[in-house]
């Protein structure tokens, strides 16, 4: 019998019987719920920042010595795992899409002193946060929204899943090797779907962020800010990007994984769809772009992988759940 675990490197645990389930149902093909009215604002949990000195706390040292967050997601799954597996897929709604928004200060010159499997994207970096009293890392992808302030990371790097929201959240962008060249931005406020905030229900795990400005500046000036796409169709193709930091990766430089997305033949319930992948804990959050580049509209985030040497990492279906998160987060 096959024990999955969670994220990346030791994701997901189910549970027996959600196996022997599975294998008597065949390999289910998971598919879109009819579409359902958009969800209120109500279905989004939202927490505003007080603290300060999120910047200076993390180090080159505590950023390099952050756990990876995908233990969070495993931590969810034993909690909720049940109540999850007894859901619907997310519904759909009419397909929608956000423009990028394009950085209007002058990019910084990056000097790559590693050979990375991807050179650093400006929009793409690490997330820091503190949990519990533990440091954790995940990865996230600056949004193009109206407040110019919006990251995206997985729900799992914002809130517990259920439990308590983050604290000391900060996003890197364009990490390499400990530094910050475009600097440390810390947020302001976080913002989830409640179904991942009050059950960690893995259909749902992606969360927002909005980032207090930095020198005076928007976040969105400086890096850009990625289009985004919502009830898109399922089976497209992607690149995802993420700053693995489990073995045999160290998360000092970004990585990147490519290939058609497939229904999760595991836990259907959840109507994720998975990417060829071997990504490692760290990667949670990063961004899946429709086509070959970072340039594409973003439409999942790096969620959970099966095992220690998972080839295949699953996203959740953006539909308008996680529509109305964003959308709430982008204008607060």
């Amino acid at each position: 019998m096959r024990t999955p675990k969670t994220l990346a490197t030791s994701l997901l645990t189910l549970s027996a019987a959600a196996l022997l389930a599975l294998s008597a149902a065949g390999a289910a093909t998971a598919s879109p719920a009819p579409a359902k009215a958009p969800v209120s604002t109500s279905d989004v949990a939202s927490h505003t920042v007080t603290e300060t000195g999120a910047a200076e706390y993390w180090t080159a040292e505590r950023m390099r010595s952050a756990v990876p967050g995908d233990v969070l997601a495993d931590r969810a799954m034993k909690r909720n795992g049940k109540a999850t597996a007894a859901r619907g897929p997310a519904e759909t709604g009419a397909p929608s899409k956000v423009e990028a928004a394009a950085p209007k200060l002058q990019s910084q010159t990056l000097q790559t002193k590693t050979n990375a499997s991807e050179t650093p994207v400006p929009h793409i970096g690490k997330v820091f946060f503190t949990l519990g009293g533990t440091n954790y890392v995940c990865s996230g992808n600056s949004v193009s929204s109206g407040n110019k302030s919006t990251v995206s990371t997985a729900g799992h790097c914002v809130n517990e899943g259920p439990g308590a929201f983050a604290t000391k959240f900060t996003f890197v962008p364009a990490y390499l090797n400990g530094a910050a060249p475009y600097g440390k931005w810390t947020a302001k406020a976080l913002y989830a779907p409640t179904q991942w905030s009050s059950s960690g229900d893995m259909t749902y795990d992606t969360g927002f962020a909005v980032m207090s400005t930095l020198n005076g500046q928007y976040l969105s000036d400086v890096v850009g800010g990625s289009g985004l796409q919502f009830n898109a169709a399922r089976g497209l193709s992607y690149k995802s990007f993420g700053y693995p930091a489990a073995a045999p990766f160290n998360g000092e430089s970004l990585k990147s994984c490519s290939g058609t997305a497939t229904n999760d033949p595991y836990n259907p319930q959840f109507n994720t769809q998975g990417i060829p992948c071997n990504m490692t804990g760290g990667s949670s959050g990063g961004p899946w772009f429709i086509g070959t580049s970072a340039a594409g509209y973003q439409n999942s985030i790096n969620s959970y992988g099966y095992g220690s040497k998972s080839t295949t990492m699953y996203g959740p279906y953006w539909g308008s759940v996680i529509q109305q998160a964003y959308t709430t987060a982008a204008a607060s």
